[in-house]
């Protein structure tokens, strides 16, 4: 409707924790997509685990952009409440097109670090790389630097959904989940 001048696919990392014979257990090293083996740390987590090989397989397209919405911890929704939603990007020039846009739209976003010195809280001494680290209370950026490793090159933007769920609604929607999201994509679209 918007007759965007762009080609969007759109990829569903979709996952549910479940407990079976085939399931992985803390400490076993798991072979992602892209080769890279990853030391499980915390069975919860499976969501970077899934979204790690989704960002994989659209990476091999070599698209121009890459953004991922995802609710993936916790800790994020300490780091910044519900009013904002996270965000993490390989392309600093990105960030303050994104931000422009979180208060443009009314859907406000704020930019957290993904610094070189992060990655040594994910180093494995068995594996290519940890899913993460049980007693860290900066699980939102880890899980970012994570995923950083499965895109390549590729410019990526990652929202962090801390405020998909809010009391009494945020902005235009005053239902608890706030569909957060579309209208910042839209107007980060345009600015791109």
């Amino acid at each position: 409707q918007l007759k965007a001048p762009y080609e969007i696919d759109c990829w569903l990392a979709l996952t549910e924790n479940q407990i079976g014979p085939t399931a992985y257990r803390p400490q076993e090293i798991v072979t992602a997509v892209n080769g890279k083996t990853i030391q499980v740390v915390h069975t919860d987590a499976e969501g970077r685990m899934v979204l790690a090989d989704t960002l994989t397989l659209a990476a091999k397209l070599k698209p121009d952009l890459i953004i991922d919405f995802a609710t993936l911890t916790g800790s994020m929704q300490t780091a910044i409440g519900s009013r904002y939603s996270g965000i993490f990007c390989n392309r600093t020039d990105l960030l303050p097109k994104a931000i422009t846009a979180g208060n443009e739209s009314g859907e406000r976003v704020c930019a957290f670090p993904m610094d070189a010195d992060y990655d040594e809280e994910l180093e494995s001494p068995v594996a290519d790389i940890k899913q993460c680290k049980l007693d860290a209370e900066i699980d939102h950026i880890l899980a970012a630097c994570f995923l950083r490793r499965f895109v390549n090159e590729t410019p990526w933007l990652h929202m962090d959904l801390s405020a998909s769920r809010h009391q009494e609604g945020l902005g235009a929607v005053d239902s608890e989940v706030t569909g957060f999201g579309v209208k910042w994509a839209i107007e980060f679209l345009k600015k791109i």
